[in-house]
């Protein structure tokens, strides 16, 4: 008999798996949010690290919502460049499929998710992209592995074969490794500018406390407590 024919049907043990499942069976910080800063700025730095020194795996990782030309949204997965005072920044290639997103309608939402404190932050905002040189000065503080993807390009488009994508891998990484400051035309450093950002602070019995930072028209921002 095939191993395989032995094994439980894996849609069946997926759904008993998912339903045995814990959230957050470990001690949750407390959050007092009446201590919370003016701004959101200096406790997503605070939160952040915290989660980074309680052992997060990969804490700079944030989902991305977008919404296409005809309103239908779509989300991944990418890293955090920085934050300051002119927003949440990130990097992409203009042509990939948020950048044409962005490019149509440049409103976006990030995600964050560190479930070693259940901690959660949402920002929401306009997003412009910064000048080709903050472009090429973001992706030269990244990795030569970095640049080597920026310098294949093509994100998003359809791929003939793996072996395409191999043969143009390692192109790129041997003009990376010849040429350390060599051009990406097409990667762009993206800047949420926020208009509103909330932090979740998870809790055992479900008392979850969130916390939302609304910015006004003059600047100035508010806070505001909002229902689990």
């Amino acid at each position: 008999m095939d191993e395989s024919d032995s094994r439980p049907d894996d849609t069946t043990h997926g759904r008993a798996l998912l339903r045995s499942l814990r959230v957050w069976d470990t001690e949750l910080p407390p959050f007092d949010p009446a201590a919370a800063p003016a701004e959101p700025l200096p406790l997503f730095w605070q939160w952040f690290v915290d989660v980074a020194e309680a052992g997060q795996v990969e804490p700079h990782t944030m989902s991305l919502a977008t919404a296409d030309d005809s309103g239908r949204p779509d989300v991944r997965t990418l890293m955090l460049h920085d934050a300051d005072a002119a927003g949440w920044h990130f990097g992409s290639h203009a042509g990939s499929a948020k950048g044409r997103q962005l490019a149509a309608r440049p409103e976006a939402a990030l995600g964050f998710y560190w479930p070693v404190q259940g901690r959660q932050v949402r920002v929401r905002g306009q997003v412009t992209t910064a000048s080709a040189a903050e472009s090429r000065a973001d992706l030269g503080r990244r990795s030569p592995g970095a640049l080597a993807s920026a310098l294949v390009g093509r994100q998003s488009e359809v791929l003939p074969s793996y072996g395409d994508l191999v043969a143009a891998s390692q192109a790129a990484w041997e003009h990376a490794q010849a040429e350390p400051d060599a051009p990406a035309p097409s990667w762009t450093l993206y800047v949420l500018d926020p208009t509103e950002v909330e932090f979740f602070q998870g809790d055992a019995r479900r008392r979850h406390v969130r916390l939302r930072y609304v910015r006004g028209t003059d600047g100035s921002w508010s806070k505001e407590l909002l229902w689990p």
